[in-house]
């Protein structure tokens, strides 16, 4: 059957659910707040699981020409010196699995354009403040409707979603900058911890849409709280602590001069036990948020995404929802759960975490058979992400 279907959100999720939709013959129309459609965020990673849904849209091609293949991801004490993460994306040097760094607007981009070479309808301006009766209700617009389908990707402050996050005590603030050349390998993604109290993070991450300069994103955590005083303190003192914590970061943070040009980003965690409704299924950070740690969440959304389409080509709408929810459920709870358990190892105000990490969970870390788990960890595939609609050969 063919159904009528909208999108609220025309972020990652959103689109990549209304791209593959829209293949299957799907009359889908995405609902936007914004005056154009426009990424918000930085720069971020598409692990192998996510590559493979956007090869599925017909967009990895595209991603992957602004992006950066990582390797490896590479952590140590800033005053020891000690490594305290050390995760490859494959054991085999010369090996295919890698994460793509991209910055949030090359990947916006390439999903975008797969969006409408599909034939998706992108309607912006209206804001979506409900949905009843199978009609979807705005602020300033008149409702629209009736849909046999709303899909809700309108991210952790959804009007449409019951999900309560907790706010996470640390966030972070970000920025993208031209990459220097400053003794970092290129294919890796390199943090600095002091404790778990500081953490600062640089990631070479492609290109920007319509440019051939490389960039970086950067990261610098702080209490959620914290970033007026940083903001009201001269930039000169922050910088003189990223240089003490990590000198070999100095070129790259150097760039940045004013506190305009970082961004704070608050973290909350939370989890929708029942991600689906009457004409309604919910993806992406409206169904689960979670810290950035394991570099999931546009991941998470993808998969959703694509879980919810083969749901709908395999079963009647009424069925679709509830085996879309099934299928997503476990690997949704076990990273929900590894986030939950490994952020404040590097995001807190504990003395303890941090030297259980540097002292005992890091060095088991490197015992055969835990370096192969977490590699499948950070690839997104430690259990099948959608199992219940995945195929059997």
């Amino acid at each position: 059957m063919s159904y009528t279907i909208a999108i609220a959100g025309a972020g990652i999720g959103g689109l990549t659910a209304a791209t593959l939709l829209a293949q299957q013959g799907h009359s889908v129309t995405i609902f936007d707040q914004f005056d154009r459609p426009r990424p918000v965020g930085s720069g971020l990673v598409i692990q192998p699981v996510g590559q493979a849904v956007l090869d599925e849209i017909g967009a990895g091609d595209a991603a992957r020409a602004k992006g950066n293949a990582i390797r490896r991801m590479l952590g140590h004490e800033a005053n020891s010196g000690r490594r305290v993460l050390d995760v490859t994306y494959d054991h085999d040097p010369a090996g295919t699995h890698v994460g793509l760094a991209i910055h949030r607007a090359s990947l916006f981009d390439a999903i975008f354009q797969a969006a409408l070479g599909a034939g998706v309808t992108i309607t912006p301006s209206h804001r979506v403040i409900g949905f009843r009766d199978r009609h979807l209700h705005f602020a300033d617009n008149a409702p629209q409707g009736p849909f046999d389908l709303v899909i809700d990707s309108s991210g952790v402050s959804s009007p449409l979603s019951q999900m309560r996050a907790k706010p996470l005590p640390y966030g972070a603030i970000w920025a993208t900058v031209p990459w220097r050349n400053c003794g970092l390998p290129k294919d890796q993604l390199t943090q600095v911890y002091r404790r778990a109290d500081r953490m600062i993070g640089i990631m070479p991450s492609g290109t920007l849409p319509g440019s051939d300069v490389a960039q970086a994103s950067i990261f610098w955590s702080m209490p959620r709280g914290a970033h007026a005083a940083w903001y009201a303190a001269p930039i000169s003192d922050w910088q003189a602590e990223v240089a003490q914590l990590w000198p070999d970061a100095a070129p790259i943070f150097e760039q940045i001069t004013d506190h305009d040009q970082m961004t704070m980003a608050r973290y909350s965690h939370g989890t929708l036990r029942k991600p689906y409704g009457e004409n309604l299924a919910i993806i992406g950070d409206a169904a689960h948020k979670a810290s950035p740690q394991l570099g999931q969440g546009a991941n998470m959304a993808m998969l959703d995404a694509a879980a919810l389409a083969r749901a709908t080509a395999q079963y009647p709408l009424q069925d679709a929802l509830p085996a879309y929810a099934m299928a997503r459920r476990w690997h949704v709870r076990i990273y929900q759960a590894m986030s939950w358990a490994f952020t404040p190892q590097y995001q807190s105000d504990s003395r303890i975490l941090p030297a259980v990490r540097d002292h005992i969970l890091f060095p088991a870390s490197q015992i055969p058979p835990i370096p192969r788990l977490l590699t499948r960890l950070v690839r997104g595939n430690m259990i099948p992400p959608m199992a219940s609609l995945t195929p059997r050969d």
